[in-house]
């Protein structure tokens, strides 16, 4: 039988292809003892349904940035598909000595853009290409913030439940299985923490840090405080500087924690506080204003360095300093204080690090320092 020809033909954007073809109208005639197909004379439309559509056009956004990426010598295959996440050869440092596959190359769901990071040490290479008419960005440990316009879940963004050298890493910080599990904190499948923030129960944003502390985020454009459905009930709260503290403040027996998402500043602003909607650096703090408004005691638990004190102050001035507390770290010797929760944690115990907040000082800028 001879095959049916079939020709493709798109409408503009934002409508359905359609795709036309030759429909056997009264089955096979015969001629000259051969069998042939009897067609009508008219063709027939068919219509792509609308997930049809979607997986056409996320198809031709990849192929748009393979072709991008081909340019920075990224190789790519059939298994870089939208949705997953794949181990290529770095192009940068060719995998070191062993040649091992160390770039984690993605292409994100609806395929608006790929994501890429090297995870040797010594490398690091990193980037982002849109299929879009923005530019790609690429270079060395780059953090990188990735949007999508689909709802977060762990399986969208590639998350697993923590696998065994990760719960020795973190067992080794005193920090305990059951902790991590009922804190949703997972990994990617190159072995990555991924702690995920949530809001009433649903994933809002997702921070990933490797062993050797290099931070990125998964998000959309909202910052929210690490640990949020754990202060809806509470009648007073804990803030700290990492995520791992707080998983520390749980063991010593504190749930009623938070984290800034972010680092601390380098020291506090001369300047007078800006407006909400201009204060980028802490939008994490105008974001959860309404859980936050309602507690007149906050224990500020940041580091004990020169950035934590600077990052304790730039909170209770917007917190309001007559609400604030702060937490100073026991001495590790005679000159020094310990650095932060997870510190304390480790080296004198949780009933240590309870002791510590809750002998926290009234707050007061002169005794900073």
């Amino acid at each position: 039988m001879a095959p049916i020809a079939v020709a493709s033909r798109w409408l503009p954007l934002f409508r359905l292809p359609i795709v036309w073809c030759s429909s056997p109208a009264g089955g096979l005639r015969s001629r000259n003892g051969f069998l042939r197909p009897r067609y009508s004379t008219a063709s027939l439309p068919l219509v792509l349904s609308g997930s049809e559509v979607g997986t056409l056009e996320v198809r031709h956004k990849s192929r748009m940035l393979k072709k991008k990426i081909e340019f920075l010598g990224i190789k790519t295959d059939d298994s870089c598909v939208a949705g997953l996440f794949t181990h290529l050869l770095c192009p940068k440092c060719k995998g070191g000595m062993s040649m091992e596959s160390c770039l984690s190359f993605h292409i994100i769901q609806d395929g608006g853009f790929a994501m890429w990071r090297c995870f040797r040490p010594s490398c690091g290479w990193a980037g982002q290409a849109f299929a879009d008419h923005r530019a790609t960005m690429e270079g060395m440990n780059l953090m990188l913030k990735v949007e999508s316009s689909d709802k977060l879940t762990a399986e969208g963004i590639g998350l697993e439940p923590l696998g065994d050298k990760l719960v020795l890493y973190f067992n080794e910080r005193r920090i305990s299985e059951r902790t991590l599990r009922r804190n949703a904190v997972m990994q990617t499948s190159q072995a990555v923490i991924a702690f995920t923030y949530r809001k009433g129960g649903e994933l809002v944003g997702c921070k990933y840090r490797t062993i050797d502390k290099r931070f990125w985020q998964e998000s959309g454009t909202e910052k929210w405080l690490y640990g949020l459905d754990d202060i809806t009930e509470a009648t007073e709260i804990i803030i700290v500087e990492g995520e791992i503290d707080k998983l520390s403040l749980e063991e010593a027996g504190f749930r009623n924690c938070v984290s800034v998402p972010a680092g601390a500043p380098i020291t506090v602003s001369s300047k007078d506080l800006p407006s909400a909607e201009k204060d980028r650096a802490f939008q994490y703090i105008w974001n959860c204003k309404e859980y936050l408004d309602k507690f007149s005691r906050i224990i500020l638990a940041t580091d004990g360095d020169s950035s934590g004190q600077a990052l304790a102050e730039e909170l209770a001035r917007r917190l309001g300093k007559e609400r604030c507390w702060l937490v100073r770290w026991p001495r590790n010797g005679d000159s020094n204080v310990f650095k932060d929760a997870n510190e304390v944690l480790r080296c004198l115990g949780p009933q240590a690090l309870r002791e510590a907040i809750e002998t926290a000082d009234t707050y007061h800028t002169d005794t900073l320092g």
